[in-house]
């Protein structure tokens, strides 16, 4: 019996001893408080593709408001006696319709405007219909009746929402009336009715919901603009990406086009309208309705640090093979002028040029512009010789700025390998890194800026994404890869002071690329999974690196590490430790935190677990169902200063404790 006894312990301490191996210990040094981790650490970038502006975070309901279309009356159907004018109130702008009698009683002149893939309204919200108008024949008043309505309606009238317009002048006027719909429609028509016999003329006729993000008239949609605020984001990149360069630089995003009366900003072709011919989209373009104004007052209003890119005269290399597509490097005052007025913009007294436009458009008090972007994915000895006359310049003028230069389009290879070093030489402040990458790049990237020079500029991982390989759209494996290599984003703090994945938004009939972060249709809207991988970076940055080894070594998902990946950081502010572990394997993980280096009255307490997981790998979250796969959190409890856990497989964990 005795004996019997003996080998049940021998196997006992056997099983132990073999639970104890297949664990993952993880240590975490508390007293040696690493880099101080860059309030810019985790943000947003945007870029007006997938309709991400107008037909989406833009509010404006109209397409084509102001008749500028190079088809001039494209998204609208006219009726009746309606001619295309071109001598408007507004210089950029001049084209407008004039209404005019259709000779006799029983026929109409009027239009419908068809949105962007139709007018979303919701039941019992407010639309402010907006136009600017005149008579020109100079009679005492004309009428208008402004209707919302369904064109596929069974009912009887097609309207669901009217209002009547009077217009009283001979000289142009902005007019406006409140719509209220008493249903819900997706993709509603706007209607407008000459009801009068005279002759009226209409320009930037514009609908906009009452209820926008922050209440601003020319706004933003709410539902999208809370999205993003949700995150917490440090960093707010814009206008883009490649609509920076244009597909000529006549297209190329221009700022000062954005900026003053939303009336008198020109259009714009959109960079992306004629990319792809697979998901072709001939009537893209920006109304610059979304400008810098607003890119600015959304960072601010965030919390945000504005991250402005502009053109270095170089338009899509993707798109021009040609040199003579470029601006000349003797030629290019101009844009580097641009470049000084636009921190002038951002920054300038009120009795600044630039600072007085800012100031005339409802706000006086500076952004506190700190980072400008030359250049969005240059590449080749073109776009350093460029670069640098920026640089020297803005340095003399402005050398508390600092400059985000490129590494090109490429996370790895010869341009990518030729620019950094010039971004050296340049002594660019940061360079930004793009990688549009498969699974198996991002399961060996945990490491990637373990060794990156910390002597050189800073990196912004300005463009990522887990392009699954054959499923190259949303799904949940390819967020927990994001959030795997994020922890080496974490992890080397010192180095990283920006990231921010791309693209940012995609309207589901209106998209041409993707994985994208949020999608939307024209009422709803829903976030990703790769949304919640980056909110809970933003909203779990913490303050400081801490040192986190497993047998003394970075965690990696290195070989041995059973693909594991981990960083940890300490909140000073709130006095929590915070441990980021994504298990990429098809296992459970048994693993175990020990925070070394803390007193023995120190007590861990309020654990919580945040977990990010889902069974099929391949979902993700949709219109139709929005919450599918959400963080879940958790109470938990620590012994001592050893807190032990399974971790299920294909899971990202946040474990956060209060130090007491």
């Amino acid at each position: 019996m005795r004996r019997y006894t003996e080998i049940l312990a021998a196997l006992a301490i056997s099983a132990g001893m073999a639970l104890h191996a297949q664990t993952n210990e993880m240590v975490i040094q508390t007293k040696k408080l690493g880099a101080e981790i860059q309030p810019t650490m985790y943000g947003l970038f945007f870029e007006d593709i997938n309709y991400a502006a107008d037909g989406g975070l833009y509010a404006e309901l109209v397409k084509n408001r102001s008749f500028e279309f190079p088809q001039h009356l494209m998204g609208w159907n006219t009726y009746g006696k309606v001619s295309l004018m071109d001598d408007g109130p507004f210089e950029r702008n001049p084209h407008y319709v004039r209404l005019s009698d259709p000779g006799h009683a029983h026929k109409h002149t009027g239009l419908d405007n068809e949105g962007f893939f139709g007018i979303g309204v919701k039941k019992g919200e407010e639309y402010r219909f907006s136009v600017w108008a005149r008579l020109p024949q100079g009679s005492a008043k004309e009428t208008l009746r402004i209707e919302l309505v369904d064109t596929k309606s069974m009912g009887e009238r097609q309207a669901f929402a009217t209002q009547n317009l009077t217009i009283d002048s001979k000289e142009w006027k902005k007019y406006q009336v409140i719509l209220k719909p008493g249903v819900t429609n997706p993709k509603s028509t706007l209607r407008i009715f000459l009801t009068s016999k005279g002759t009226v003329d209409l320009e930037h006729i514009s609908l906009f919901p009452v209820d926008t993000w922050k209440g601003h008239e020319n706004g933003l949609r709410k539902d999208l603009a809370q999205a993003l605020a949700d995150i917490h984001p440090g960093v707010f990149r814009f206008p883009g990406g490649c609509i920076v360069e244009g597909t000529d630089l006549e297209t190329r995003y221009d700022w000062k086009k954005s900026v003053g009366p939303v009336e008198n900003r020109p259009l714009n072709e959109n960079r992306w309208q004629y990319t792809f011919t697979h998901r072709f989209f001939p009537d893209y373009y920006q109304s610059y309705g979304l400008g810098f104004y607003e890119y600015f007052l959304l960072s601010e209003e965030m919390g945000a640090e504005p991250l402005p890119i502009l053109n270095c005269g170089l338009s899509c290399q993707y798109q021009n093979d040609d040199l003579k597509a470029h601006v000349a490097v003797c030629d290019l005052d101009s844009y580097i002028q641009d470049a000084l007025d636009l921190i002038e913009f951002a920054n300038g007294d009120v009795n600044t040029t630039w600072g007085k436009v800012r100031a005339d458009m409802g706000h006086p008090a500076p952004f506190n512009l700190k980072f400008i972007g030359i250049g969005n994915e240059q590449w080749g000895k073109e776009y350093p010789e460029r670069l640098e006359p920026f640089i020297k310049a803005i340095r003399k003028v402005y050398p508390d700025v600092k400059i985000v230069g490129s590494s090109g389009p490429n996370s790895e290879g010869k341009e990518f390998d030729y620019l950094w070093p010039e971004m050296k030489r340049l002594k660019a402040d940061l360079v930004d890194e793009h990688f549009y990458r498969p699974e198996s790049w991002f399961l060996a990237q945990g490491a990637r800026y373990d060794n990156y020079d910390r002597k050189g500029p800073k990196v912004f991982a300005g463009e990522y994404a887990c392009h699954g390989k054959g499923k190259k759209w949303n799904h949940f494996n390819a967020a927990l890869l994001e959030a795997a290599f994020m922890t080496g984003l974490e992890r080397n703090a010192d180095i990283v002071h920006m990231a921010t994945y791309a693209p940012l938004f995609a309207h589901v009939e209106g998209w041409q690329w993707r994985p994208d972060m949020i999608w939307f249709d024209n009422l709803n809207s829903v976030r990703t999974t790769s949304y919640y991988v980056q909110q809970l970076y933003a909203q779990n940055k913490g303050t400081n690196v801490l040192p986190l080894t497993m047998n003394k070594k970075n965690v990696t998902g290195a070989e041995g590490q059973n693909g594991l990946f981990a960083s940890a950081v300490y909140d000073k502010d709130k006095n929590e430790l915070i441990v980021k572990v994504a298990n990429t394997s098809a296992t459970i993980q048994p693993i175990s935190l020990s925070f070394e280096g803390l007193k023995k009255q120190d007590v861990l307490s309020n654990g919580r677990c945040i977990k990010l997981r889902s069974l099929d790998l391949d979902k993700d979250n949709t219109l139709e169902q929005p919450f599918a796969i959400t963080p879940q959190e958790t109470p938990v409890s620590i012994e001592g200063h050893v807190f032990t856990a399974e971790l299920e497989p294909n899971t990202f964990t946040v474990y956060k404790f209060t130090k007491k």
